[in-house]
């Protein structure tokens, strides 16, 4: 049981590592984060392998940061609606809102979110999106998801500042290890 738990985070750590040595090729300041797509009971773990990596855990639990998602937008109604109520529900968390299309990216700008999320867009709908955030403000954070994986990483990583992977913690396979005994000693010489 030990050795197939190092095989799985060792695996994780490993394909973290070898995201962010090719994303820092292209944009050194990215970071590479997992998200909360884990392994029921194994979270810490996987979150802690990510960081060995040389990767960020992102958000362990919900509350973690406040998420704007397409589902509350839907019982809202906007997304500076959202905004604004998540304000007022809590001054210290960050804000992070998640967006499929560049008019929702600067909406979510100009309501003030700390992060804004592209969703499942495409590289060039990311340069779009990015370049439109940084025009109105520099000091939002653009973090890319939905569909990356070690392949396509790096492709996103210039117009983002953040590119976070549920890659890395479902789908990352394990490292083979073994065990090798390499001698024996007996009973009289321990």
């Amino acid at each position: 049981m030990a050795l197939n738990f190092l095989m799985r985070m060792s695996g994780i750590a490993t394909v973290t590592n070898r995201v962010v040595e090719i994303c820092r090729k292209v944009n050194r300041d990215i970071k590479v984060a997992a998200t909360r797509k884990t392994t029921p009971g194994f979270r810490v773990y996987e979150k802690k392998a990510v960081m060995l990596g040389g990767g960020d855990p992102h958000r362990f639990r919900l509350d973690d940061a406040i998420m704007i998602k397409d589902n509350h937008l839907k019982v809202v109604g906007s997304i500076t609606q959202a905004v604004s109520m998540a304000r007022k529900a809590s001054f210290s968390k960050k804000i992070e809102v998640e967006v499929e299309v560049v008019e929702q990216a600067l909406e979510a700008t100009k309501a003030g979110a700390d992060i804004v999320m592209l969703d499942n867009m495409t590289p060039d709908q990311v340069e779009l999106a990015y370049l439109a955030v940084k025009k109105l403000n520099e000091k939002i954070l653009v973090e890319v998801s939905g569909g990356i994986t070690p392949e396509n990483a790096s492709q996103y990583a210039k117009h983002a500042d953040i590119i976070s992977l549920g890659w890395l913690t479902h789908s990352t396979r394990a490292i083979h290890l073994s065990l090798d005994i390499t001698s024996v000693k007996s009973p009289d010489e321990v």
